[in-house]
């Protein structure tokens, strides 16, 4: 039984919205100087596109129509 259920989506949401709001923070209370802020901020970022490379690689056309009923789309 899962509390939360997570999708790719949320999970992708999620991640975004905290890499957003940190460097938003981190911009307010000028912390963005600091070297541990950086690395935090930098490298979540960095796992956002590993996981956005990724899912675009493994994901898969789908196709509407089936390969052996040819329709006729002239009109």
């Amino acid at each position: 039984m899962n509390i939360l259920p997570i999708t790719k989506n949320a999970l992708v949401l999620s991640l975004v919205c905290i890499v957003t709001m940190g460097f938003f923070i981190g911009g307010m209370l000028e912390v963005l100087d600091y070297f541990i802020i950086k690395v935090l901020l930098f490298g979540s970022y960095g796992v956002l596109l590993f996981l956005a490379i990724k899912y675009a690689l493994k994901n898969d056309i789908k196709k509407n129509r089936p390969e052996d009923k040819f329709q006729d789309d002239s009109h």
